[in-house]
């Protein structure tokens, strides 16, 4: 393991242009781990060039803008895929065109890719990932408020805010790290606390109308028609996911959320693994928290009959 770390040190020094991509409809974490990256570097190295690629998420905004990369710049760069495990959930294919790819993840290696490739499910995120790679070479990496701040974010997001069972000392010690900076973490948790009177009213319609099944796998269905009628997004509608969590009878609890050409799957677990059934149906994810996408409402029955199968 020190040699792929040592390894990937070496190429970030070689390279005069880096490419940080990350996942498909990112969470925190990805955009944490990826713009907490960006910063550093920019930080550590300010003669290089350091791009964000990927389709800017309107929710998160608030830790870091996509920036617009043009095609010519791969040709001679590196590419680092941050907290995706699969290539065909990068955001961006071009990831491919560059001259050296890495990988950094902390989700099971069931896709194996790039050049060099760190992966290590221990760990809680991505962004913990980072901050122990930067605590590990502090002559190369030099993070400031910026970096910390989105780092912070990321290793809050797949820890369910310090709450799931992810965390554990080396976490705790990368948020210690990251507390020594100014960012301010008050603005990032009130950020993350906004909800617009539409959300709100479909948080508690979600309350009201989900069902459970014999097995204790709670569901709801939104449609977009729904979404519509609330004036809620689909990031917003997939934030509200753990409103289910605090059910007496649930063990296991999904959001199908409909898009215009798809029906997206958010599974979340109280402590049974879900993450083999997202693989299932053609997505992936942590253990406890995964997520696929679906082509029709008669799918979303057999996900949820394939998770009561679980219980």
């Amino acid at each position: 393991m020190e040699n792929i770390k040592q390894s990937i040190v070496e190429a970030i020094q070689d390279y005069n242009t880096i490419i940080i991509h990350r996942h498909i409809h990112p969470d925190l974490d990805a955009i944490g781990s990826q713009a907490g990256l960006q910063r550093t570097l920019k930080h550590s190295f300010p003669d290089k060039i350091v791009y964000a690629a990927g389709i800017d998420e309107k929710s998160l905004l608030f830790i870091n803008k996509m920036n617009d990369i043009p095609g010519e710049a791969y040709k001679e760069a590196l590419v680092i895929v941050c907290d995706t495990a699969e290539t065909s959930r990068i955001c961006d294919q071009r990831y491919s065109k560059g001259a050296t790819l890495i990988k950094i993840d902390h989700h099971h290696d069931h896709e194996p890719y790039g050049d060099l490739s760190w992966v290590d499910p221990s760990y809680s995120s991505a962004s913990e990932m980072l901050v122990d790679l930067f605590l590990e070479y502090p002559e190369v990496f030099r993070m400031n408020k910026e970096a910390a701040g989105a780092l912070y974010a990321g290793i809050i997001g797949d820890t369910g805010r310090m709450l799931n069972g992810t965390v554990s000392p080396r976490t705790l010690r990368a948020v210690k790290a990251l507390r020594k900076f100014p960012f301010q973490p008050e603005r990032i948790h009130n950020e993350l606390n906004k909800k617009s009177s539409g959300v709100a009213r479909l948080r508690e319609a979600i309350l009201r109308t989900f069902k459970v099944t014999e097995q204790g796998v709670a569901y709801i269905y939104l449609t977009e028609e729904k979404l519509t009628a609330y004036g809620v997004d689909h990031a917003e509608a997939a934030n509200l996911v753990n409103v289910l969590s605090s059910m007496a009878r649930v063990s296991i609890w999904v959001f199908f959320i409909e898009y215009p050409n798809e029906i997206r799957v958010r599974i979340r677990s109280r402590n049974i693994p879900i993450d083999d059934i997202a693989r299932r149906f053609g997505g992936g994810g942590h253990s406890l928290a995964a997520g696929a996408s679906i082509g029709s409402w008669e799918k979303a029955d057999e996900v949820i009959e394939a998770l009561n199968r679980k219980t």
